[in-house]
């Protein structure tokens, strides 16, 4: 029998990127603590420093190659010599980064060293899956890897500090930022921005190696709720949902040390976050403990005026007093913080304590002992590309690959015969790499057809047509293409595209369909009103399927899609998201069969747009729907069923998995106890193969509602053919605790369910009771 990416698992060995999921846990590192010598270095730095200097260290500024808004920073140089520049971003380079920061620490008076950072969000050069690709390999381990690659290349590049990891839950892919994050789930989202930041700043959080860079987390908070899935929009949440629901990843990463935050574009219940002093001082500062220092994002306290909050020297005193300490790009702190204390509208201690804070930063960064932090032409050459990362983004991209379908074992392919490789995403390389490229230089990516030549070798015919574009609408082309997308228009009608795609499919065995979205249909700004594939991508597939030929779609995308038509007609379909780098070469490898895939998807794809949002941790309202469609008084839709196409935790394998029945150490446990669930998982298929076996617990009486479900641990495993293993997970009290209606983070006693499956729908269940830890 074939045995599958054997090479891959000793790749995987030699680079480190085997799963932590099935390992104990990585210790957690020390959180930001004051360090005596610290504050005495500061003490003495902030006695000499003029009013003007300490504001000028809440100020950055952009500079550089691709400035992420419409404001841009005038006379850098001159203010940085004033003092009046704590950092810089979109700069890189050393050539670069030291010639700004010569200015800043041999023209200013004190010297102070600025602050150098950049949205290096899915890699720096080397290019990795963006973040939603990367969480459906649910291996923390090659997520913390491909982390600490990024943060090797960004720190030889001369940046300190990486606007990274979004963390927002999220659950409307209508906005296009589902890209940039985990998911829908608070706990696989609390243990990836674990990973993130223990892959940016090092086990230690020694921020003073030079080849660390400081984490940033954003965007606090809330900003994955925005209503309508509308990049910027407002959101309204209740305390009990924030705790339970959308706070943890965040607070996951405070605890994790994270050096600093950034405050999210929305309001909250009315206020913006910019200028919420309950959001950013008393529950980031005061209940969880932060440390470091916050940044807007981009000119968001300017942008205040436009939620309503007053013009601009009002929205600078209310940012500062709320918990600000840096303003990005829009200069509101230089220009009115001097004003406002005179006017009395903010307080000298309350600039002091923002200086004081990105001072501590850089001082936590070693840039007051090393302020270039070695860094040189020599050692960017000597870290940059190194052969090592390009294997681990090939390796990352191949796990991030979901197989959602696969009839009649269309896959892998042969490695003969013929391939009609059609679609308008075929050869692109630029749309690989996805959003948010850095400093990632797009010509450098393997393009899918590249991919399965190189990996398909002499044996396989590959034919091509492109069959459509990515969108016939020319005014979305060119504002596509005005912010990089570097798409092609094909000036052909639809018809003769399609006709010409059908002529190369008809000559082939099989068709392999490269369909999606461009990397700029995905990311910041770019929301989505309709979830299907966009322009006459439908319609080609439609044209192919008429062909009889088997149909296999490769989906490139940043979010889930409605893909209800496909599911039923293609015979077999493989997300792989924006792969990176060598991403036509990884997804070659799982088609062909050189990787058995074993992603699974991190948030629900809907059969309709009107399911929208739809997650998997519901809550039951009190007439659930039970599947009898004459059942007319129940939560349901009368045109779809109300489940998802592909739930929350799907991927299938080519190879299958069969469970056995959990069982469970007791069936009653006292508060404080732990209980160990077991479950034995085979390997019944024909091939070797790795599944994430997931565990679920629903509490089915508590104070408040609960959701059906809630993922609470899972481990990632490789079942050679025809081996078992049984899995062990361990569950105490404290994993069933939640917010109740006063925010008292408790476990109650009662009756709760624990499912395990290899997705949150396909599971079996065992029932337990928690009783009451004697004399409560």
């Amino acid at each position: 029998m074939p045995k599958l990416f054997r090479a891959a698992l000793v790749l995987a060995c030699v680079l480190n990127l085997t799963s932590l999921s099935a390992q104990p846990a990585a210790p957690r590192p020390a959180p930001l603590r004051d360090d005596p010598k610290m504050k005495l270095f500061i003490d003495g730095l902030m006695r000499r420093m003029t009013l003007e200097e300490k504001i000028g260290q809440l100020n950055l500024l952009a500079v550089g190659f691709d400035v992420t808004g419409p404001v841009v920073s005038k006379d850098v140089d001159a203010n940085i010599r004033r003092g009046n520049v704590g950092g810089v971003f979109n700069t890189y380079t050393p050539a670069a980064a030291r010639k700004l920061q010569s200015i800043a620490v041999k023209e200013t008076r004190l010297r102070i060293p600025l602050l150098l950072g950049y949205d290096v969000i899915h890699g720096h050069r080397t290019m990795f899956p963006m973040p939603l690709g990367l969480a459906a390999t649910w291996d923390l381990g090659a997520i913390e890897r491909s982390a600490r690659i990024a943060a090797e290349e960004a720190a030889a590049d001369g940046l300190h500090w990486v606007f990274s990891p979004m963390v927002d839950i999220a659950r409307d892919p209508r906005w296009g930022r589902v890209v940039e994050g985990a998911g829908e789930d608070p706990y696989l989202g609390a243990r990836v921005a674990e990973a993130m930041v223990r892959g940016y700043q090092g086990p230690d959080n020694d921020l003073t190696r030079p080849n660390t860079v400081m984490a940033c987390l954003k965007h606090f908070a809330l900003y994955g709720a925005a209503e309508a899935g509308r990049d910027y929009n407002t959101v309204d949440m209740s305390r009990q949902r924030m705790y339970n629901e959308y706070l943890p990843p965040y607070h996951a990463a405070i605890d994790a040390g994270v050096g600093s935050v950034m405050s999210s574009f929305n309001d909250i219940n009315g206020l913006p976050a910019t200028a919420n002093k309950w959001l950013l001082t008393d529950l980031l500062r005061r209940q969880w403990g932060f440390q470091g220092f916050l940044a807007t994002d981009y000119n968001a306290v300017n942008e205040l005026t436009d939620h309503g909050l007053g013009e601009a020297s009002q929205a600078a005193a209310l940012a500062l007093q709320a918990g600000v300490d840096m303003d990005m790009v829009g200069e509101a702190f230089l220009k009115h913080l001097a004003p406002n204390l005179q006017k009395g509208l903010v307080s000298q201690a309350d600039i002091d304590k923002a200086c004081r804070r990105m001072l501590e930063g850089k001082y936590r960064l070693g840039l007051f002992q090393d302020p270039y932090r070695g860094v040189s032409d020599k050692r960017a050459r000597q870290v940059m590309g190194r052969p090592e990362y390009s294997a681990a983004t090939r390796d990352l991209a191949r796990r991030s690959c979901v197989l959602l379908k696969n009839e009649r074992q269309t896959l892998p392919l042969k490695k003969a015969g013929s391939i009609a490789l059609i679609g308008p995403l075929a050869q692109s390389q630029r749309d690989l790499i996805g959003s948010w490229t850095a400093a990632g230089d797009w010509k450098q990516a393997v393009s899918l057809e590249q991919g399965l030549r190189a990996v398909g070798g002499p044996a396989v015919k590959i034919t091509y047509a492109r069959g459509a574009n990515l969108t016939d609408d020319r005014r979305l082309h060119d504002q596509l293409n005005a912010g990089g997308g570097q798409l092609m228009f094909d000036a052909r009608s639809a018809e003769e595209m399609i006709r010409e795609a059908v002529q190369v499919a008809q000559q082939a065995d099989v068709i392999v369909a490269a369909v999606g979205e461009s990397a700029g249909m995905t990311g910041e700004a770019a929301s989505r009103a309709d979830l299907g594939l966009p322009g006459q991508q439908l319609e080609l597939l439609k044209a192919l399927k008429r062909t009889g030929k088997p149909l296999v779609l490769v989906l490139m995308n940043g979010r889930p899609l409605t893909l209800s038509w496909e599911d039923q007609n293609a015979d077999a379909i493989l997300e792989t998201w924006f792969a990176g780098t060598q991403g036509g070469n990884a997804i070659a490898d799982v088609l062909f069969g050189a990787y058995n895939p074993a992603g699974k998807i991190t948030m629900t794809f809907p059969r309709a747009l009107g399911q929208v949002p739809i997650y998997y941790n519901h809550k039951n309202t009190g007439r659930p729907a039970l599947g009898d469609p004459n059942d007319k008084y129940k939560s349901s839709y009368l045109d779809v069923p109300s489940s998802p196409l592909y739930p929350f935790g799907y991927g299938l394998s080519y190879t299958s998995f069969e469970y056995g029945k959990p069982e469970l150490s007791a069936s009653t446990v006292k508060m404080g106890q732990p209980l160990e669930v077991s479950v034995t998982v085979r390997n019944t298929g024909n091939y070797d193969g790795e599944e994430v076996v997931q565990l679920y617990v629903r509490d089915l009486v508590g104070s408040s509602s609960r959701p059906v479900r809630e993922l609470k641990g899972f481990q990632k495993v490789l079942l050679k053919q025809g081996e078992s293993r049984r899995l062990t997970f361990r569950l105490t009290s404290d994993d069933l605790r939640f917010y109740n209606e006063e925010l008292q983070f408790v476990a109650e006693p009662g009756a709760f369910e624990v499912f395990v499956g290899g997705n949150s729908r396909d599971v079996q269940s065992v029932g337990f009771t928690l009783e009451a830890a004697p004399g409560l």
